[in-house]
């Protein structure tokens, strides 16, 4: 019996302490607090400043007369915050800081809008800024007006100010004491702002100096003023050569590096020449396309000691990323999960383990946004075979959508069963673009995806990846999932920094992003459109990305280096000669929708380029994003497989389909609406996607869109076929003509369009076969050659002349 009430005792504790913690952690009562926290600021506030008003005629009634007593007559004091606002400003104000006491109080207001949630704030931070300024200040105030104490009724600095500086005066002196004062702001000022140290170099940097000195040879000796002189007056091109005034975008810390004495260092004057040479005028250096200034052609080294680092985004230097407030903020973000259906939950999972002859040692709860998940550590001796079995079981008795079991977890010695929340959360990209982890984030090529099942913000870097497959049915947030990651890398990288090429067989998925073609897309030189749309489009800009790989590895190899990162280091720095074919190389990314529907239409045409690129790109910067809603074995090949090591699975209709992304079953069990499983390698991660809509996606191209950009989109290498064109034109056999030759023929008459998409639409045929009967039809005289991207001109114009020409080929 003894043991019972024990028992029921310590079960009563837990619940007491569990209900406790949630109404402590629950946001109601953090926003109570926040908000009683800021309305005390605002009362002690007016406090304070009515004290500076109304100090001095409540000083003698407030030192004289007993609180107790004044709380009857209020009319005795003229402190606009009464009685108690009159005490406590005077103990603030002269027993304490002085002025600086406001300091306290924009910690205690900080302090409430964190926990109303109006502002993301560090409070560690925080109280240093205002503890620091708060004892610099009072010490600052009391020794600045000492004499002051004596014929006001305040003190500024208040009573400790003025004892702590009369103390230090009579230690370390007057002159300690201000040397004390003015290094202590300064440390303060440069670890309170990043401002701070730029402002103070360029205040120490000598700007008032008009012209800038090349740097001094350690060998030679600096010339008097006199010979300075003497010699400028012999040589009147030395000034023009060498003195050059500072350009109004000179960097800020520039500075003059001064011999030794007073006297600023004067170069040295170039040797003299032989009278019967006249020197050679000066010669101006080229500026190349990236705006470097270089040495001539013919210079063996790249000499830019003079110049500073080059700065990629110098062209759009005014650019603006996008803003959190463009994203849509939820309201539902921060709501609680219901306490009794997570004990429902355990409940429910240990009735129907212990009816299936399961024992369990303890079940706990970690809650997600769509899912929550119940760690269950059986008693020993349980096989976990016998668990993963009751997947049905456990799913049926708890009316889930669908549960999923880890057995076991990776790295933990307990089970894991997923099962889904009643009321789910939106995981809104406001809240994942907005959060601390992402805004400090050093990644090269940032991903935000979404939220795990801890509620902890998922990212990686897609540099690392180095590529994506993403998979998964119609309708279960494959293309939000799109967005998201474009979205991520929109809101990290300068449009000097990264370029997409986006191919959209749908022709409506990312036609929101066209407005932002001369800041990040790129494209062919003939494209009207930046979004790819045909797949003739699509096989010509995948070759010519092998084209741009290889040119990249070629400056790779020539800059001694190993990878895009270390080779534009050393561009920045300018230790590569543009004029000898090094440039800055911006990041692409290559997105494909529908990947299946281009597999179904061109074949190994679409897959061997996309393989030589996930094989060797990564080095150089070039990645790839590839997603279908069709994840087969047909579309999903072992050679994509194979070089695309991370995948995206979103929820999928069989465990076949789920097999062929992640190579493991468990895509098939999601719930759908953002629901998927990223896995790269052997780890497996659940994540709840952020939701970002198509009106947001517009907004944000928008505010990209109205800004200065580029003169055009960049600009992918031109791509000729090989065995392409007229050389492919004149190689055609014709007595060895394909079967569907003069059915093809009579199409393109009577459609006067020399289109190969309208051969294989018309006809069903694949692009290759209906490439050579382009080619062979422009052998025989019906069309014309090739024109980019417009259709061929055809020489027949009605069917009459068609079958006279095909007689005479018979």
């Amino acid at each position: 019996m003894a043991k019972k009430n024990h028992s029921k005792k310590n079960t009563n504790e837990e619940g007491f302490y569990s209900a406790l913690k949630t109404f402590l952690t629950s946001e109601r009562t953090h926003y109570i607090t926040g908000l009683i926290l800021c309305i005390l600021t605002v009362y002690v506030g007016v406090a304070l400043l009515s004290f500076f008003f109304t100090g001095a005629a409540d000083q003698s009634k407030i030192e004289n007369v007993s609180l107790n007593k004044l709380v009857f007559y209020k009319e005795s004091v003229e402190n606009w915050a009464g009685v108690r606002g009159a005490y406590l400003s005077n103990l603030l104000m002269n027993r304490w800081f002085g002025v600086s006491s406001f300091m306290i109080l924009f910690f205690i207001g900080s302090l409430g809008a964190k926990l109303m949630h109006f502002k993301k704030i560090s409070l560690i931070k925080r109280f240093l800024f205002s503890a620091a300024w708060l004892f610099w200040g009072s010490l600052f105030l009391g020794f600045a007006f000492t004499k002051a104490y004596r014929d006001s009724f305040i003190y500024l600095g208040g009573e400790h100010g003025h004892y702590l500086s009369q103390w230090m005066t009579g230690n370390i002196g007057m002159t300690g004491t201000i040397l004390f004062l003015f290094g202590t702001f300064l440390i303060i000022s440069i670890l309170s702002s990043r401002r701070t140290l730029p402002l103070l170099r360029k205040i120490f940097s000598f700007q008032w100096l008009k012209f800038h000195l090349p740097k001094k040879k350690q060998t030679e000796q600096p010339q008097s003023e006199g010979e300075f002189a003497e010699t400028h007056r012999e040589h009147p091109e030395v000034d023009n050569d060498i003195y050059e005034p500072l350009a109004d975008d000179a960097p800020d810390d520039f500075v003059i590096t001064v011999a030794q004495g007073d006297e600023p260092y004067i170069p040295p004057l170039p040797p003299e020449k032989t009278p019967d040479k006249e020197p050679p005028p000066p010669v101006p250096k080229p500026v190349n396309r990236s705006g470097n200034e270089s040495s001539p052609e013919d210079e063996e080294e790249y000499n830019a000691s003079e110049q500073g680092d080059y700065d990629p985004k110098l062209d759009l230097s005014s650019y603006r990323n996008p803003t959190v407030e463009l994203l849509k903020k939820y309201d539902n973000i921060e709501r609680q999960v219901d306490k009794d259906e997570q004990i429902a939950n355990q409940k429910r999972i240990r009735q129907t383990l212990e009816n299936f002859g399961i024992s369990i040692a303890s079940i706990k709860a970690t809650v997600g946004p769509t899912i929550t998940l119940y760690e269950v550590v059986p008693d020993a001796g349980v096989r976990i075979s016998k668990i993963r079995n009751l997947e049905d079981d456990i799913a049926l008795n708890l009316a889930a959508l669908g549960i999923r079991i880890i057995a076991p977890m990776p790295g933990k010695g307990t089970i894991g069963i997923e099962v889904p929340n009643k009321d789910p959360q939106v995981v809104s990209m406001q809240s994942v673009i907005g959060s601390r982890k992402f805004q400090e984030c050093t990644y090269d090529l940032p991903v935000a995806l979404g939220k795990t099942i801890t509620n902890e913000i998922f990212m990686f870097d897609l540099c690392k990846m180095p590529h994506l497959l993403v998979a998964g049915a119609t309708g279960q947030g494959k293309s939000v999932g799109l967005n998201a990651i474009i979205t991520s890398l929109l809101y990290k990288k300068h449009p000097a920094e990264l370029k997409f090429v986006l191919v959209d067989p749908k022709m409506v998925e990312f036609s929101i992003y066209a407005d932002i073609e001369r800041h990040y897309l790129a494209k062919l030189p003939d494209m009207d459109k930046p979004i790819i749309t045909d797949f003739t489009k699509v096989i010509q800009t995948l070759n010519s990305l092998c084209k741009e790989m290889d040119a990249r590895y070629d400056l790779l190899m020539k800059a001694h280096t190993r990878n895009i990162k270390e080779y534009n280091a050393k561009f920045v720095a300018r230790r590569l000669n543009p004029l000898k074919g090094h440039k800055y190389m911006p990041y692409i990314v290559v997105i494909i929708d529908e990947f299946g529907d281009l597999i179904m239409t061109a074949g190994k045409e679409i897959e061997l380029p996309i393989a030589r690129i996930a094989q060797k790109a990564r080095a150089i910067g070039i990645h790839m994003i590839i997603a279908t809603q069709r994840p087969s074995t047909n579309i999903i090949t072992g050679t994509i497989k194979a070089n695309f090591p991370a995948r995206v699975a979103f929820r999928v209709s069989s465990m076949i389909d789920s097999r062929t992304i992640l190579d493991s079953p468990g895509a098939n069990q999601l719930i759908g609406r953002g629901d998927l499983l990223f896995s790269q390698g052997s780890d497996m991660i659940r994540v709840q996607c952020a939701f970002v809509d198509t009106p947001e996606v517009e907004q944000i191209s928008s505010y990209i869109g109205q800004q200065t950009g580029f003169a055009t989109a960049f600009e992918l290498p031109e791509y000729t076929a090989d065995g392409g064109g007229d050389n492919a034109a004149a190689s055609v056999d014709l007595s060895d003509r394909d079967p569907m030759f003069e059915e093809a023929a009579r199409l393109i008459a009577r459609e006067q369009q020399g289109s190969t998409s309208l051969i294989q639409r018309k006809l069903s045929l694949g692009y290759n076969r209906a490439g050579r009967l382009m080619d062979q039809l422009e052998a025989a005289g019906i069309v014309g050659p090739p024109e980019g991207s417009k259709a061929r001109q055809v020489l027949i114009q009605d069917e009459y002349s068609l079958e006279q020409l095909l007689n005479s080929l018979k």
